[in-house]
């Protein structure tokens, strides 16, 4: 079922490279007082350490360290206090382990830059250069790795009745545009995240799911963020801190429709899905 064979094997940045020849796995870090998963609000230095360290004892590939929240309905906060609340972790972070991958989740240029130079290896962002155009040429000058995400609106509105024709083929044709405008522009090491929980409704995020691997005709690495979403936890009718299990079902699917990157909570429990996963794919041909 999971085909790498079309997508870069590797990506590089800083000296280091990191094979995508299996799924890898992104740890979330919000250093932030109000994303939609309690647990995960690390807006304590100390409690954002001690988290990042079990996450590198659980085997984590990436560390995605986020100071805005971008659940539905919020709202952007000052460039200064998304720098504050991001800065002392990721120097924090680059210093203790210079050979781990860390990915700085923002949509803003100037964050970004700052983040460059501290140190990140990778930019998440969610609106793949349409909220701030200057991503886009910071990115070409710094060849590192862009993870561009699709979302329809804003996180305020995104989720105010989102439509579409056929979601999974607007959503593969918005890419093949980006595609052709980011590498216009510069930007070569590219990683796609077709965005769910963004502007989706949950009947069209489980039609996208469906419909994942037919994003490898674009021979770009997917990155899929389904950690404990609403798409989860509402399906179940429970809330995001009973959605584990869900999550651990929906990422299995995404992995085996091809994703090459799963960003998560919970980094053990994807870690033994994925070991599951190649023990299943490795044994069909006995």
């Amino acid at each position: 079922m999971i085909n790498h064979k079309s997508i870069p094997h590797s990506i590089s940045a800083n000296g280091k490279l990191l094979p995508l020849d299996s799924c890898k796995v992104m740890g979330i870090i919000n250093t932030t007082p109000d994303s939609f998963y309690a647990e995960s609000r690390n807006f304590l230095l100390e409690k954002a350490q001690k988290e990042i360290l079990q996450m590198i004892e659980d085997g984590v590939d990436i560390i995605d360290i986020g100071g805005m929240s971008t659940r539905p309905k919020s709202l952007p906060i000052p460039e200064d206090v998304e720098w504050e609340r991001i800065k002392d972790i990721l120097v924090w972070c680059r210093k203790e382990f210079p050979q781990l991958f860390i990915s700085i989740d923002t949509y803003r240029a100037a964050i970004a830059r700052k983040a460059i130079e501290a140190g990140a290896d990778i930019i998440n962002d969610i609106s793949a250069g349409t909220l701030d155009p200057a991503m886009i040429s910071l990115l070409a000058d710094c060849q590192l790795p862009y993870i561009a995400m699709h979302m329809q609106g804003t996180p305020e509105n995104m989720q105010d009745n989102p439509q579409y024709k056929q979601v999974g083929l607007d959503i593969l044709d918005y890419f093949i545009q980006k595609k052709i405008l980011l590498n216009e522009a510069g930007v070569h090491q590219l990683i796609i995240d077709p965005g769910f929980g963004f502007g989706k409704t949950i009947e069209q995020n489980y039609s996208l799911l469906h419909h994942l691997n037919d994003f490898q005709i674009l021979e770009l690495p997917i990155l899929v963020g389904l950690s404990r979403k609403g798409m989860i936890w509402k399906t179940l009718n429970t809330n995001p801190e009973d959605a584990l299990y869900g999550t651990i079902a929906a990422k299995t699917i995404a992995i085996l429709k091809g994703a090459n990157i799963v960003r998560v909570h919970d980094v053990k429990a994807a870690k033994d899905a994925i070991k599951i996963i190649q023990q299943f794919e490795t044994s069909k041909s006995i």
